[in-house]
């Protein structure tokens, strides 16, 4: 099967935005920060103009095809995330023994997990801020990469193995992913 023709994704640069292309790096300041991401392909055309960016490919194969919307995705969460942010919310469960948790320089650590003795620790990604208020916990940043790995890293920390997951349900949850914060 032969494709023809070229894919195109455009995406329009709001007021406020500034991007920046060079050498491969897609850099975007915003009022909340900056993030810059390298985004690449030899087929694969990232162009600025007239207040959007274009990601552009000429007779593109499946892959490349796939290719120029994911950059378009990225770049599009890049100018969220530099705008207004993201913001996940999570949820402290516990039937017995109760959980403490804070942050200790760039680790979640969680203690009296199942009235264990050692504390478990989570990473923190990138830039993302977390505040523990009572049982619940919030995770904000511009990167939303960042935010959601470090999101599932404190809920891979809670996984509770050689139990019935149905009966032992203790653990700290995702319960609300925010694409916009501070409105």
């Amino acid at each position: 099967m032969v494709v023809t023709g070229v894919v195109e994704e455009v995406v329009s640069i709001p007021g406020g935005v500034t991007i920046e292309l060079s050498d491969g790096n897609v850099t975007v300041s915003g009022p909340k920060g900056k993030l810059t991401r390298r985004l690449t392909h030899p087929r694969v055309q990232i162009i600025k103009s007239d207040g959007k960016i274009i990601v552009h490919c000429e007779l593109p194969r499946k892959k490349e095809r796939a290719l120029v919307g994911t950059f378009a995705a990225h770049i599009k969460n890049m100018i969220e995330g530099v705008l207004h942010g993201f913001e996940y919310k999570m949820k402290i469960v516990y039937s017995h023994f109760p959980i403490k948790a804070y942050v200790k320089g760039d680790k979640f650590i969680i203690e009296n997990f199942l009235g264990e003795k050692t504390p478990r620790k989570a990473n923190i990604v990138g830039d993302t801020k977390i505040t523990v208020k009572g049982n619940e916990v919030i995770l904000t940043g511009i990167d939303i990469e960042a935010v959601s790995q470090t999101a599932a890293n404190i809920e891979r920390a809670t996984v509770i193995k050689g139990y019935d997951s149905r009966v032992f349900q203790d653990g700290i949850y995702i319960v609300e992913k925010a694409r916009r914060m501070g409105q």
